[in-house]
């Protein structure tokens, strides 16, 4: 029997990723009998794809990052439904991007092969019509976060809750002990996790936010250490702005590492984003602080529907961890929580590790992992 073939479209790293974990759990389900053809990273060509072209010409941002390489984006539009047309694969994956993947999935309604779209859009945060929309461009949904399906199912769009990826990376299994014997932090000396962010902009905003919030628990803390977990595209510039912070600084890359130093941390202070569920998947209490430019700000709060930043409180729908956002990060309010959570026999670091067993409990830590349940409802679909 011709093994069926699915076609699959991802445009950012993390759709890569996504991408590639789902491969290898269709591989693993089908026994290896089954095909790929799309556009993918170097994760998902790992795992059999050949890509139709690089996955990094759709991986741009903004009007300025886009307007130039328009006409290379829309010949690649045309490339990309010219083989879909051609291969006739027995279902079409569409990973995130939906500027480029969705108006593919669009474009090819007509072939009759089932579409479906990996990655809920944050409808659920601003912008409630694009559920709608979305029932017109694919056939059904997988999403990341639990209490995404109503959303879409309302419009007639079915919709599954997956999982989220980040319970397949390893947060929770890192090597604290290991991480202070490396680098020469005692046993019982309390340690901060510094995570200012990934983003070239969140790190201008918040690094010196960061730093006198450093320098006050330090002076309150003497014993403390520093540990400040970054990413490559940023890892030049956290370096220069942890330069001049007390508390000996230690400056650390690389999934395996981060995860070694939340295992060895006491608490965290981290710029809202995905990391939060990395720290409560390793048990590390934390304060999400955040900072935008003034005028995002006070659109943002016009836009924006939902009471938390965190996913974590927006899971838990309680403020199970503190936000200190925009007027309230300031160095004095960041450090006061951040002392209380640093404290030996912390009352409020328990009550935030009580709330991580929750979460764990609604992201499914501990069953069926995220990739293989969504191989498993593309494969019952093609059915």
């Amino acid at each position: 029997m011709t093994a069926p073939l699915i076609y699959l479209l991802a445009g950012e790293v993390s759709g890569d990723l996504l991408g590639g974990r789902l491969m290898a759990a269709l591989r693993e389900q089908t026994g290896d009998n089954i095909r790929f053809a799309g556009v993918g990273g170097t994760l998902m060509q790992a795992q059999g794809l050949h890509s139709l072209f690089p996955m990094e010409e759709l991986s741009l941002m903004g009007i300025a990052e886009v307007l130039p390489h328009l006409p290379n984006l829309l010949r690649r539009l045309k490339e990309t439904e010219a083989d879909l047309r051609a291969q006739a694969p027995a279902a079409l994956v569409t990973i995130d991007a939906p500027s480029f993947t969705l108006r593919i999935s669009q474009r090819v309604a007509d072939l009759g092969m089932p579409r479906l779209h990996y990655v809920a859009p944050q409808v659920w945060a601003w912008r409630e019509g694009r559920a709608r929309k979305l029932a017109r461009k694919t056939d059904r949904l997988l999403t990341l976060l639990p209490f995404e399906p109503p959303y879409f199912t309302r419009y007639g769009l079915p919709a599954d809750y997956v999982g989220h990826p980040v319970i397949e990376g390893g947060a929770g299994q890192g090597d604290g002990a290991g991480f202070r014997a490396r680098h020469g932090i005692a046993a019982d000396a309390p340690v901060l996790i510094v995570l200012p962010g990934s983003r070239r902009g969140e790190v201008g905003r918040l690094a010196a936010v960061f730093g006198a919030t450093v320098a006050a628990l330090v002076r309150r803390f003497p014993t403390l250490r520093i540990v400040v977990p970054t990413v490559a595209p940023v890892a030049s510039l956290v370096q220069q702005a942890v330069g001049a912070w007390p508390g000996q600084p230690i400056l650390v890359t690389g999934g395996a590492e981060k995860f070694d130093a939340f295992a060895a941390g006491t608490a965290a202070l981290a710029a809202s984003g995905t990391v939060a569920l990395e720290l409560a998947l390793a048990d590390l209490p934390m304060v999400i602080a955040y900072r935008l430019n003034g005028l995002t700000w006070q659109l943002a709060r016009r836009l924006v529907k939902v009471p938390y930043a965190s996913l974590v409180n927006l899971i838990l729908d309680r403020p199970c961890v503190p936000e200190l956002l925009q007027e309230a990060c300031t160095p004095d309010r960041l450090a006061q929580t951040l002392g209380g959570l640093l404290m030996p026999s912390s009352e409020a670091a328990a009550e935030q590790r009580d709330g991580f067993i929750q979460l764990r409990e609604k992201l499914g830590v501990g069953r069926e992992l995220p990739s293989a349940r969504a191989a498993q409802i593309i494969l019952e679909t093609i059915r």
